[in-house]
């Protein structure tokens, strides 16, 4: 059973993926993305990473995706067609991709994967001491600069998108 249910959330991944990526509308393509987001997370169910899977659901399905949505949104672009690249982009596109996969298999496929024996367990309170502490090892510091960095990203494609608008006239009704 674990089988099918594996294999039937890669065929989602990749369906979802392929759509996200191919396809013209922008709002469709962040939804597509969603759906991705969601299925990796029940990948990590499976494989009994919990906290993983719930990182996943919160920040990147839940966080991520609304602020895309809310971008989208905001900059009044819900009906947005992206262009088509040219065939060339698309073929050299096709080649990068390709060669990826070929690189990505060679590696899992030469990999010794060992399984190592571990004494030591470790609790979800641990882990987020070790991530958000300040002391040697912490993340705190990279985690609020990143934090800042998403919110000038996110205020400046706003600008951005909203610089070519010239704001509307009201016309007085006679």
């Amino acid at each position: 059973m674990e089988r099918i249910l594996f294999y039937l959330l890669s065929i989602i991944i990749l369906i979802f993926a392929i759509s996200a990526v191919s396809s013209r509308k922008m709002l469709r393509s962040v939804i597509y993305l969603l759906f991705v987001l969601c299925a990796i997370a029940g990948l990590y169910f499976m494989a009994d990473y919990n906290f993983l899977a719930a990182v996943q659901l919160t920040v990147y399905a839940g966080g991520i995706v609304v602020l895309m949505i809310f971008s989208v949104m905001l900059v009044h672009h819900i009906d947005m067609e992206m262009e088509v690249a040219g065939k060339t982009k698309q073929a050299l596109t096709a080649a990068l991709c390709l060669s990826g996969v070929v690189v990505f298999l060679i590696a899992i496929y030469q990999h010794p994967f060992a399984i190592v024996p571990t004494q030591n367990t470790i609790t979800v309170a641990e882990v987020g001491t070790l991530l958000l502490g300040y002391q040697a090892g912490g993340f705190i510091l990279p985690f609020e600069v990143i934090s800042v960095l998403l919110l000038a990203v996110m205020i400046g494609g706003i600008v951005i998108a909203k610089a070519g608008k010239k704001p509307q006239e009201k016309t007085p009704k006679s």
